[in-house]
């Protein structure tokens, strides 16, 4: 029967079938084809260990499925035909290969030859590999491969003395970052032409006194800011990185895990915006210093301001008067903000933040009743869906002059029965069919809406209503 299957049909097979078909010992290879698709995992799964599987659909489903592909009791023959087997798979199947438990060796040297460079990479980074792999890995003309070999955790020295002196500054950036570095290579890595790699060697953690003054001198900006986040270096070495003309530098210098009373006081009437954000920023800074920089002159400042959880209240009050809408909406959307900020918020000149605050479960009556009277229907609609507002506020309205607002307030459960029968009279469709929609309604009102001339309004009273 299998053999009559369409290959075209296959897809919509039932579950029971279509397992049937696809561990059938006849199965063929359309057949095969067509149930590779099959919606179902155990499907595919099958036809991932059918020895009739095409090598193609093999590969597609690899990356799904290793363990299944390399169960398959037909790829000792396929390998035999098709000696670079793999080169046929799509690279994430064959790194899925490489990846499944007990991976066999003729997976890796087939991974080895590979002619995409994510399988090779994904191969040097293998903790298992042979010496002989990982030096013929270190020769790779992919440079991507070769810096994945000097980030692993064991290497022999000679290579990582020969791919110290790579020609991709990217793999010598990897062997800068190496515990196990010989000094004499750290000292030439430390005059390295590109500046990422210095960079790297003044990340050290062991970085060598004679190592910190000579990039101390250094030009490039990344390789002064990278060792301003330091706290090891000399007093002076540490001054003259905080002065730095760059407010690249300046600004890294206030990264660092601890720095001196005076440098704070400084950097906030720093010139550079960049400089004053790293500052508020600090952990350590004061509530004083975080409610000034909350109304900064700059942009850049607030939105650092923006970025912590533990502002004072006069700094979150200085917020939600920032010019930015963005910032206001932020604050009026965040969570245990003081009474202080959501009243300052009522009067918001954008429509959008008094309707974020609006629907507020920590919003008192009074501030409610604030927004209920807004200019703005959305934020009057807000209101009226809001869970807390009180039934005298929702009786107004349930007599907005907007549609859409008298819809929201028809919802409302703390809504008065009177005025829901005022409602229910409403010259606007949408209005009488929400108040059709509530089961708590009289039998008078109920009996009202199933006379609507409008059908659906009739429909939902009479469905509620059984």
């Amino acid at each position: 029967m299998t053999g009559e299957l369409d290959p075209r049909t296959l897809t919509i097979l039932g579950v029971e079938g279509a397992l049937e078909a696809a561990g059938a010992p006849r199965a063929t290879a359309d057949t095969l084809s067509g149930l590779s698709a099959h919606p179902d995992a155990r499907v595919r799964a099958r036809v991932a260990r059918h020895p009739n599987t095409p090598v193609e659909v093999l590969g597609s489903l690899a990356a799904a499925y290793p363990a299944d592909v390399l169960a398959n009791p037909g790829l000792p023959l396929m390998r035999l035909a098709r000696p670079n087997l793999l080169g046929v798979f799509p690279a994430d199947g064959v790194i899925a290969l490489l990846n499944a438990p007990g991976v066999p060796g003729w997976v890796v040297d087939s991974a080895l030859r590979h002619e995409d460079y994510a399988v090779r990479t994904a191969l040097a980074g293998r903790s298992d590999l042979s010496a002989e792999r990982v030096a013929a890995l270190a020769q790779d003309a992919g440079w991507q491969i070769r810096e994945a070999v000097a980030r692993r955790d064991e290497l022999p020295e000679a290579l990582v003395r020969q791919l110290a002196a790579d020609d991709d500054y990217d793999v010598r950036k990897a062997v800068a970052s190496r515990p196990d570095l010989p000094g004499d290579v750290l000292r030439v890595l430390v005059g390295d032409a590109h500046g990422m790699v210095r960079a790297g060697v003044a990340r050290r953690l062991d970085l060598p006194l004679d190592c910190m003054i000579q990039l101390a001198a250094d030009g490039d900006p990344d390789v002064l800011a990278t060792l301003a986040r330091r706290v090891d270096l000399p007093r002076s070495v540490r001054e003259w990185l905080a002065t730095n003309d760059q407010p690249l530098v300046r600004a890294a210098a206030l990264q660092a895990w601890t720095v001196p009373a005076e440098w704070l006081a400084r950097a906030e009437v720093d010139a550079d915006p960049d400089v004053r954000a790293a500052l508020a920023r600090r952990p350590d800074a004061p509530a004083e210093l975080l409610t000034r920089l909350a109304g900064d002159e700059s942009e850049t400042v607030r939105r650092a301001v923006l970025e912590r959880s533990d502002l004072p209240e006069d700094a979150v009050l200085a917020l939600a008067r920032a010019p930015e809408a963005d910032i206001r909406l932020h604050v009026a959307s965040a969570e245990g903000i003081p009474a202080s900020v959501l009243d300052a918020l009522l009067t918001d000149p954008d429509a959008s933040v008094r309707t974020v605050l609006a629907v507020r479960p920590d919003l008192g009556e009074a501030q409610l009743e604030v927004l209920a009277g807004d200019p703005n229907p959305e934020v009057r609609r807000a209101v009226a869906y809001a869970t807390g507002t009180p039934g005298r506020t929702l009786a107004g309205l349930a007599r907005d002059p907007n549609a859409g607002v008298r819809r929201a307030a028809a919802l409302h459960p703390n809504l008065d029965p009177e005025d829901l029968g005022v409602l229910a009279g409403d010259p606007d469709e949408g209005v009488r069919l929400a108040v059709a929609g509530r089961a708590d309604l009289s039998p008078s009102v109920r009996d009202a809406l199933r006379a609507d001339p409008e059908a659906s309004v009739r429909e939902e009273a009479a469905r509620v209503g059984a």
